[in-house]
């Protein structure tokens, strides 16, 4: 089965100047929650992974980070998706760890612990961040010029990570995967 990394912010929900520190500020993306259903009935699983570096800032609790993505999740849920894991990197990005993308460690841990096939797996974000996680690791890789997407694809030059598709939205996104499904059967 198909297996799906997203990115959050930007990709899912509205990316703010600052960062996400309640639910409130939490704004779903027009067309976010109906990709998520159309992935979830197509069989895929879905998959989010963040950097939240607000965390080890001190801006916002991990409680907090947490509790919104129980309700993202709850959200999806009560409109016909299923988000199978959510992992988050709290780490600032001087900190040097292994899960802030554009390093893989989220993807990693994810794929030893549901058994995730990296050759049947496709990486959806907004930043060249994500487009190289995803590529870290084998994964197709879709980047989405909502959020932070149109001013990253005027940076894929040179030595810039290269997507294999660049869609308007998630939405987009989701489409074009379920007719890649349809046409290519054994990627999914």
């Amino acid at each position: 089965m198909h297996a799906i990394f997203l990115d959050r912010d930007g990709v899912i929900n509205e990316n703010r100047a600052d960062h996400v520190a309640v639910w409130g500020q939490f704004r779903i993306l027009p067309g976010a929650l109906e990709a998520l259903a159309l992935l979830s009935q197509r069989g895929f699983r879905i998959f989010i992974v963040t950097n939240q570096a607000c965390i080890n800032r001190g801006l916002v609790e991990r409680t907090t980070v947490d509790a919104i993505h129980l309700r993202l999740a709850q959200m999806a849920q009560d409109h016909g998706a299923r988000i199978d894991d959510i992992r988050l990197c709290p780490h600032r990005p001087d900190e040097g760890c292994s899960c802030r993308k554009p390093q893989p460690g989220m993807l990693l841990d994810l794929a030893r612990e549901h058994k995730i096939n990296f050759g049947r797996t496709t990486m959806i974000g907004d930043a060249l961040s994500d487009i190289a996680a995803g590529r870290a690791v084998g994964c197709q890789t879709v980047l989405v010029r909502s959020g932070r997407g149109a001013d990253q694809c005027r940076m894929l030059t040179g030595g810039a990570p290269q997507p294999d598709y660049i869609a308007a939205d998630l939405l987009a996104a989701s489409r074009w995967l379920c007719d890649q499904c349809e046409t290519v059967p054994t990627l999914c």
